[in-house]
């Protein structure tokens, strides 16, 4: 053929559209909410505004062309399937959703149960609690749930008593806790290396050929801190273990060849320890950096990362799912179901809160580095009155130093106790559960002051656990802007009633109502004119 004769493309006639002959012609509003079903997305004629239909047939377009041309088709949605489906499959689970940590046992044994047989996961809320109160709780967790490894618990940093979290593993470690959370870390510490590592093993039948004895969530908010979590486990720290005779010299071998965490929890603007961050703005970074260090690493196991922070109803979960979230955590709304560990009065609080009815308080278990946990504003002083505490240390080197007019009115006011007292308290405290920061706060008048004020910060989250009447302006209870979006959607429906509030009720209402919101947006991207009730489902008792 000569080149310089240019060659005419064949024409192709246009495939013409298979035509939908109707069966059900529902609304578009119903054809959302029976987003198990399949949908045709279809038109009388070309221009026209498309219409949605539920079962019919499909056929070729003949003479006559019966029914309605087909522009699209979309098979059944599922909640089960708004993750990544390897969540399911590791964790033994149905729905890839989580009842996180709260703190101080709020997160109950009857929640992490409930969710456990509803399969689902949940993890105890072991944070600030004594070992003896942790080792009951997991002892019942294994009674109650004997056949399932689908539950876990909390290990927090606690840099001001890493005696205590080095203990708190031993537990976990002996007990053999299928599912550990690990949160406020900035960095892996040895007690979490260990949890992570202890008990691995080569096993040819499983991706990868390393199986492990428990599986670790990392709770983060920064993708430095998150890096840290999606390498392998540090080889100083690991060295360190093996010569400690912690884990084997082959568990540390193992542990090169796998991320510290293959579930990583992007933790947004939460209840408790937060960094305030935009889920929407830091969930793809970490989404990211993992695609990275999985290449960089070669990791053949899915490295799943998951979303915290903020969801308090469908849209919230529907968004995080859609911004590529493997799983989705729920925290700050579960401290309202019926399960958890606070007090009615406590609850009523948190009935009552809006989206911007919360406040940044000193920590706890952090006080000294100025670090900050979010909690609930309204109806309660606490996060004032920490905050005057928190002042008075950076101020003065000892409770001695702290002027008159100053002591008078935190004695009056917050500690409702003199100073001495307080510490006398606070010492009998400290010799039964670390008698060495009792014998360090003798000798360190400083150390003495922060115990005394961390001891009202402790004593406020027991205060809305117990329901102390005459203490209800000090409650500490976390709490995110999550608080004020569930309380929005559930008004006027059963989920507003106490007594029908279970955790798995609010988990299966999140799920039935993201996976409605995420059937909405694929309609509307065809060009349906879906309605705005279409993205705000109501919350119904579901079996």
């Amino acid at each position: 053929m000569d080149a310089s004769v240019p060659v005419r493309a064949a024409s192709v006639a246009p495939t013409p559209a298979l035509r939908w002959i109707p069966g059900e012609r529902p609304d578009i509003l119903e054809c959302v909410r029976r987003f198990r079903e399949p949908v045709h997305i279809v038109r009388d004629r070309p221009g026209r505004e498309p219409g949605l239909g539920l079962g019919g047939r499909l056929i070729a377009p003949a003479g006559t062309d019966p029914g309605y041309e087909l522009i699209g088709a979309l098979p059944p949605l599922y909640p089960e399937w708004l993750g990544d489906r390897s969540f399911n499959q590791s964790h033994g689970v149905r729905f890839p959703y989580v009842a996180g940590e709260m703190a101080n046992g709020v997160a109950t044994v009857a929640s992490v149960v409930a969710m456990a047989r509803a399969q689902m996961l949940g993890f105890f809320g072991a944070a600030g609690l004594a070992l003896p109160a942790v080792e009951r709780a997991v002892d019942e967790l294994r009674r109650s749930l004997p056949d399932r490894d689908n539950w876990g618990v909390n290990l927090i940093h606690s840099p001001a008593e890493p005696g205590h979290e080095e203990r708190l593993v031993d537990l976990l470690v002996r007990a053999e806790v299928p599912k550990v959370s690990a949160s406020a870390y900035m960095e892996p510490t040895a007690a979490v290396v260990r949890c992570a590592v202890a008990g691995l093993r080569a096993d040819s039948r499983v991706d990868g050929g390393v199986a492990r004895a428990r599986q670790l969530f990392a709770k983060v908010s920064r993708p430095e801190v998150a890096a840290r979590f999606l390498s392998p486990a540090p080889p100083e720290i690991l060295r360190r273990l093996v010569e400690r005779g912690q884990i084997t010299r082959d568990e540390a071998g193992l542990a090169a060849r796998v991320p510290l965490a293959e579930d990583v929890t992007v933790e947004a603007d939460s209840g408790g320890h937060t960094d305030n961050r935009p889920l929407a703005v830091v969930l793809p970074v970490i989404r990211a950096l993992r695609d990275e260090l999985t290449l960089r690493y070669g990791y053949s196991r899915p490295i799943r990362v998951g979303a915290a922070g903020g969801l308090g109803d469908p849209a919230g979960v529907a968004a995080a799912f859609a911004a590529g979230a493997a799983y989705v955590v729920t925290g700050t709304i579960n401290q309202l179901s019926r399960e958890a560990g606070l007090s009615d009065a406590a609850k009523g609080l948190l009935a009552q809160a809006d989206l911007a009815d919360v406040a940044m308080a000193p920590a706890a278990d952090m006080f000294e580095y100025g670090i900050k946990v979010q909690v609930l504003r309204r109806g309660t002083l606490f996060a004032a009155r920490a905050g005057q505490l928190y002042e008075t240390y950076l101020a003065h080197r000892s409770l001695e130093d702290v002027p008159d007019a100053t002591r008078e009115r935190l004695e009056k006011d917050v500690l409702r106790s003199t100073f001495a007292d307080c510490w006398e308290q606070t010492r009998r405290f400290w010799l039964g559960r670390d008698p060495r920061e009792a014998d360090r706060a003798e000798r360190d008048p400083r150390h003495r002051m922060a115990l005394v004020f961390r001891s009202y910060l402790g004593l406020s989250s027991r205060w809305a656990i117990t329901g102390e009447p005459d203490r209800l302006t000090d409650y500490q209870i976390w709490c995110g802007p999550a608080i004020g979006a569930f309380n929005r959607w559930t008004a006027g429906s059963p989920l507003a009633q106490p007594a029908r509030r279970t955790v798995v009720q609010i988990a299966l209402n999140l799920l039935e109502g993201a996976a409605m919101v995420t059937r909405a947006h694929q309609l509307r991207s065809y060009g349906v004119p879906v309605p705005g009730s279409a993205f705000a489902p109501r919350p119904r008792l579901l079996a």
